[in-house]
Formats: C-alpha cells, structure tokens, sequence
C-alpha cells in the first residue's frame, strides 16, 4: 500500500508538464491494422488486467498540489469511457469506407481528451479498409511517456503470432562501437576540438532557433502560430527495408541515414513542384530522439523499476537538422541527400549541444517556469518545418486476441507545425506517416514525392558496383 501511495503521489515530469499546458497539448495516435475481421479482441479484459496494471499513469489524472506541483492522482477507471466504436455507413464500397476511416482519424486527433479522465482512448474499427479488414486506434497523451515508453506498453498486449510462447525481438538500437583507446593523441585532441566547436556551434543554433530565427515560409510551412487548432490529415507510405539495407551497402551508410536522406529529397521534391523558388528556402527539420542508453526494448518490468530510475517517461530531446537545398548538384546526383545526411549526423554525434539544451530548458524552468519553458519548445516547433520521429518496430508478426498484426503506424498531433513525419519498421517494412494540414499540404502530391525520391535514389545506388563504396 505504501508503494502504491508513492506511485499515486508521483510528480509529473518537467517533459510531461510541458506537453500539458495551456500552449501545447501533444497526443501520440497509433494504429493497429489487422489482418483477420475483428471478433472478440477481450477489449475490456486486457485493458483492465494487462493495460492498466503496466503503469499507474493510466489509471491517473493530472493534478495540482496545495504547492502548485502537477501529479498523477489515481482515479476509479471506467473502461466504457475509454473504449469507442463508431459506426460507419453499410453498404459502402472499401474505397467509401477507407474514406470514412481516415477522415474518423483525423477527426478524432483533433480533439482534445477530457482532463477529469486518464489521457487515453481506443477505437475499435471493424470495417474493411483498402489498408486492413479491421483497425485499432489508439490515442495517448504525451504526457504519459514517449514512443519508447509507449511501445513496451502496447507491446505487452501482443505476442508473437507463430508462437505467442517466445518474445518478440527487434533490430538492434546499439550504436557502433567507439573507436579503439589507443589511438594518437593527436586523433584524440583532434576529436575533442572537433567535438567543442561541434557543441559551441549546435548548442548556439538551436538557442537562436528557439528565440530569434525562423525558417522561410515554404509549401511546408505556413508559419502561422494557429496550425495546431487548423483540421489535419494522415496518410502512409511504405518502403521495402531489404531495398533500404541495399541502398545502405552501397553507400557505405547507417540506414538512418538512408531514410533521412530519402525523406529529405522528397520533401524538397515535393517544395520545388509547388513553388520553384522553395528548393532552396532556408527549412529545418525538428529531429525527435531518445536521449536513453540502451541497446532495444527492455522488459516491462525493467521499465517499471522505478528505483533503478527506468526509461519510462519522457525521455528525448530535439534535435535541428538542416533540410539540404535541391541545388545542381543534388539534382544531378540524388545520392548527395544521403551523403549529406551522413555527414550532419555523423557530426552531431561529435556534440552536447543536445545535453545542453536540455540542461537550458531545465534552469529556465526552475527560474521562469514550466508555463514559460512550454511556450519555448512552442516557439521552437513554429520556426521549424517539420517535425521527424521514428520508432523500431519487431522483426516478427504480432498478434492481439489471436488476430494477426498485419501493418503499425503513428503520429504526433496538437502541435503548431504544418508536416510531422514519422517513421516505423515493422516485419521488414518501414512505414511513413505523414500528418499534414489541410488546404495547405497537399498530401498526395507529397507521398507522390516521396515515393519519386525513393525510386530515384535506389535506382542511383544499383548502379554502384559492390565492391565499390561511393
């Protein structure tokens, strides 16, 4: 009882008050699309012995304190509340109801969650899409933790579908190894140069980013501070992760520099087709990421293991990444945008700027704030444009209530930015989800885009020899 009075008196995170204030209220939607009609998913059991039980924050509220401090207060949870199931229109074609089901997402991304209920919902859609013959929406304020967090948790309802005795497994998060300690001294100060004016010089953009300088309005980004209460739009894109990996080979590249590169040249794609003169717009993009040191997902134990100070929560950071322009050079040679997306990252690994903004936004919230440090990262995502997340999904096929997992998605939402695109691999597949703002993006012409700069770049990459390295 004690230790459960302890978890009920738990303060809420600076990250989470953050994502709760009166100028940002940030949701993560994440869809389950199914393989199988949905029959009997055990909704309310597993929601009541699986879901609630894996952190208190489900079964809390956001409170205020007689000192001003916000905390998670359990409630009484009623599941009816929580659990949706709207009806869509008989006698419809897949094509009316893929309709119906994306305008049902976007509609319900929109709204904002009661605040005198736990923040979060299911949507239970079973109706055929052109995507899956029954979907799972599920829709959870940031404020109870970020993707990693909430991953584990939406794993832990899931099992394997060949074999729901064995775990799932992931690609590994393990970064490669540091170069060996005996190197030069002079290697040594020379990295160490390198990482000082590397952090000097990321750490004093991202201040100037955050307070003085916008990026240039552009086909993707309005720059109006009212985006966020403006109707949206989300749609999907998929590339094959084995044409991914060979691209990677070829170059001599991580394959997160593949996908930025390729997100990079379709975005600029899709800005030179609506605007010419946008290629080459001053444009950053907002990279999400996840300041833990780890190797993949931990057991949900682990992550409840509070006295360890576990990865539940809020864990991440941001990240300004340069958009490259669409200049000769890289129209002439799309493989620039990977290259180019190699060396920025490659050099932002050599920096604190992403330690020291965090300690910035801590000091500026003990001295002016958690309201003010909010309209900070508010201000922050309005001058940028875009916002990028990503997630790693298992290798193996999920299922819930034995119905095959057949695709996973999500998407950030209730923020001020015109264009998020998000990221996930699941079973050999990597998936992009792109919410845009409607009448502003258009989003077809943007998939179209990005679809172009795939093909572009993976054809440039075949006609590398193997034994070559660009």
């Amino acid at each position: 009882m004690e230790h459960q009075k302890e978890e009920q008196a738990e303060p809420v995170s600076p990250m989470g008050r953050y994502f709760n204030s009166s100028v940002m209220c940030i949701y993560i939607i994440g869809v389950l699309e199914f393989e199988v009609p949905i029959h009997d998913l055990q909704t309310f059991a597993l929601l009541k012995d699986v879901f609630l039980p894996i952190n208190p924050r489900f079964s809390s509220i956001m409170v205020q304190d007689k000192d001003g401090e916000k905390r998670w207060k359990q409630v009484d949870v009623n599941l009816k509340e929580h659990v949706k199931n709207p009806i869509f229109l008989e006698g419809k074609t897949v094509e009316s109801r893929d309709k119906y089901f994306h305008d049902y997402l976007s509609s319900i991304a929109m709204e904002e969650l009661p605040q005198s209920r736990p923040l979060w919902e299911i949507h239970i859609i079973n109706y055929p899409t052109n995507d899956a013959c029954g979907s799972v929406i599920f829709k959870l304020h940031h404020a109870l933790g970020d993707g990693y967090s909430l991953m584990g948790a939406l794993l832990s309802c899931l099992q394997r579908a060949d074999d729901p005795s064995l775990p799932l497994s992931f690609p590994s998060l393990k970064q490669s190894k540091p170069e060996s300690s005996s190197k030069s001294f002079s290697r040594k100060f020379s990295w160490m140069m390198s990482s000082a004016f590397n952090t000097v010089s990321d750490f004093g953009w991202s201040v100037l980013k955050s307070s003085i300088i916008s990026d240039d309005k552009t086909p993707i980004r309005f720059g109006d501070e009212g985006a966020d209460f403006r109707p949206i739009s989300i749609s999907t894109i998929t590339f094959s992760i084995d044409h991914i990996k060979a691209i990677k080979s070829r170059l001599g590249v991580t394959i997160n520099d593949v996908v930025t590169g390729i997100v990079f040249y379709g975005t600029r794609l899709y800005m030179q087709d609506m605007d010419s003169k946008s290629k080459t717009a001053h444009s950053t993009a907002l990279v999400l990421l996840n300041t833990r040191n780890i190797e993949g997902y931990q057991s949900i134990n682990d992550m409840l293991n509070t006295k360890a100070k576990g990865p539940w929560g809020n864990r991440i950071s941001f990240l300004h990444v340069p958009i490259p322009k669409l200049n000769d050079t890289r129209i002439s040679n799309p493989l620039e945008f990977i290259l180019d997306s190699h060396n920025i990252i490659k050099r932002k690994k050599q920096s604190l700027g992403v330690v020291l903004t965090g300690t910035l936004l801590e000091i500026e919230g003990k001295l002016r704030g958690q309201e003010a440090v909010a309209k900070r990262i508010r201000g922050t995502l309005t001058k940028s444009s875009a916002v990028i997340s990503n997630l790693v999904g298992p290798t193996q096929q999920m299922a819930l209530a034995n119905h095959p997992v057949k695709g996973l998605y999500f998407t950030l939402v209730g923020g001020p930015e015109s264009l998020v695109i998000s990221i996930m691999s699941y079973m050999g597949v990597l998936r992009v989800t792109l919410k845009t703002e409607k009448d502003f993006i258009d989003e077809e012409k943007l998939k179209s885009c990005m679809q172009r700069a795939f093909e572009i770049i993976l054809q440039a990459a075949m006609e590398i020899p193997h034994e070559a390295k660009y």
